[in-house]
C-alpha cells in the first residue's frame, strides 16, 4: 500500500516533505508510574522542552528535516508534551503507535481481550488502529509508524500478541512497523517469521537496531527476504561501535545493498532510564546530531557519494514511511 502524506504533530505533509529523515529516535522516555511516585533528580519539563527544541533546531540547520519518534506505550509517550516541542520547531515529528515489551504486558491485557476474564476484543488492536486513523489519546496527532520489540529470550507470547494486533493493524491502515530487535542472537529472522506468518509483507518493515552487530551473512539473510536493515543505534557506544557499524554500512553498500539500509541513533533528549548524566560519561556521542556530524562524512572519506547518502538518508526513509 502507498500513501500520499504521513501525518505529523502539526499536520500532514507529503512524501516530497519528508526531506533527510532519522527513523528511530525518541523525544522523551519515560515512566509515568515512576515519574509520579520515584521522580527523576535531573527531570526537568520547562528545561527538557527547552533542550529538546535546541536539539532540533541544530538538527534543522544539519539538514534533517523530519524525525520519527517510536516512543510507544511502555516508554511513556506523552503527545501533548511532544506537540509543544513540535510547535516551536520546523523539524517534522512523526509519532508512532504499539507497546514496548520484549517479556510480559501489563495486567489490564492479562484479564482484558478475546477468552480472558474480561472477554471482548483485544484493546491492543483497538489502540494501535485507533491511533493511526483517530488520533493518540484524544488528540487528533495520529501514528505513522507501528513499533513492536522482542529481545534475546525471543517470541513470548504476551509479545506474540503484542505482533499479532500491529499486524491487523498494517493491514488495515499500511502503516508500516518497525521493531526492536536482539541481533546477537539473529532476532530479526524470528520476526520475520512471524510477521510473515501474520501476513505483513516484509518489505514494508524495519528490523531494528540490526546494526548491532557486524554479522554480514546474518544481515544478509534479513535482506534477502526485503525487510529494511535498521543501523539506528549510531553514538550508542555500550550497544557496540560506529567503526564496526560504518564497517558493516560500506560492506552492504558495496554488495548492492543500499536500498535497504536505513540510519538513526536511538537517542533522546531525556530518557529516564540512561539519564543525561549518564549520557555525558559512558555514551557522549550519543545523539541525533551523531549521523550528520560523523558518520557521513566519514561514508564521504571512504568513497559514497551524494546519490548514495541521498537514498540512505531521504529515499528509503520514504520508502518505508509511504511505501513504493
Amino acid at each position: 500500500m502507498t500513501v500520499r502524506t504521513v501525518p505529523t504533530f502539526t499536520g500532514e505533509v507529503t512524501a516530497e516533505q519528508l526531506g533527510t529523515t532519522l527513523i528511530h529516535e525518541h523525544v522523551f522516555v519515560m515512566s509515568p508510574e515512576l515519574d509520579v511516585n520515584m521522580p527523576h533528580p535531573e527531570w526537568d519539563e520547562e528545561h527538557a522542552i527547552e533542550r529538546a527544541i535546541a536539539g532540533f533546531e541544530r538538527l534543522y540547520a544539519l539538514g534533517v528535516r523530519t524525525v520519527v519518534d517510536l516512543t510507544v506505550l511502555g516508554h511513556g509517550r506523552d503527545v501533548e508534551r511532544v506537540r509543544r516541542v513540535a510547535e516551536r520547531v520546523p523539524v517534522q515529528l512523526v509519532a508512532a503507535t504499539g507497546f514496548y515489551t520484549s517479556d510480559v504486558l501489563p495486567h489490564h491485557f492479562q484479564l482484558n481481550g478475546p477468552g480472558r476474564l474480561v472477554d471482548g476484543p483485544d484493546p491492543l488492536i483497538d489502540l494501535f488502529i485507533g491511533d493511526i486513523e483517530r488520533g493518540i489519546a484524544g488528540t487528533t496527532i495520529r501514528a505513522g509508524m507501528l513499533k513492536v520489540a522482542s529481545e534475546a529470550h525471543g517470541i513470548t507470547p504476551d509479545v506474540n500478541r503484542v505482533f499479532e494486533a500491529a499486524a491487523i493493524a498494517h493491514i488495515q491502515t499500511g502503516v508500516p512497523v518497525t521493531t526492536h530487535s536482539h541481533a546477537a542472537s539473529h532476532g530479526g529472522l524470528e520476526q520475520q517469521d512471524l510477521l510473515e506468518r501474520l501476513g505483513v509483507g516484509l518489505d514494508r518493515v524495519v528490523i531494528g537496531h540490526s546494526g548491532d552487530t557486524g554479522d554480514l551473512d546474518y544481515l544478509r539473510e534479513v535482506a534477502a527476504r526485503g525487510s529494511y536493515l535498521g543501523f539506528d543505534r549510531f553514538g550508542m557506544d555500550h550497544m557496540g561501535s560506529d567503526e564496526v557499524r560504518v564497517r558493516s554500512l560500506l560492506a552492504l553498500i558495496e554488495e548492492g545493498l543500499t536500498s535497504q539500509l536505513v540510519l538513526s541513533h536511538d537517542a533522546a533528549f531525556f530518557s529516564r532510564m540512561t539519564p543525561p548524566s549518564w549520557r555525558a560519561v559512558n555514551a557522549p556521542n550519543w545523539h541525533m546530531e551523531q549521523i550528520s556530524r560523523s558518520i557521513l562524512p566519514r561514508l564521504v572519506a571512504e568513497g559514497v557519494d551524494a546519490a548514495t547518502i541521498h537514498q540512505l538518508m531521504v529515499e528509503n526513509p520514504r520508502r518505508v514511511l509511504c511505501g513504493e
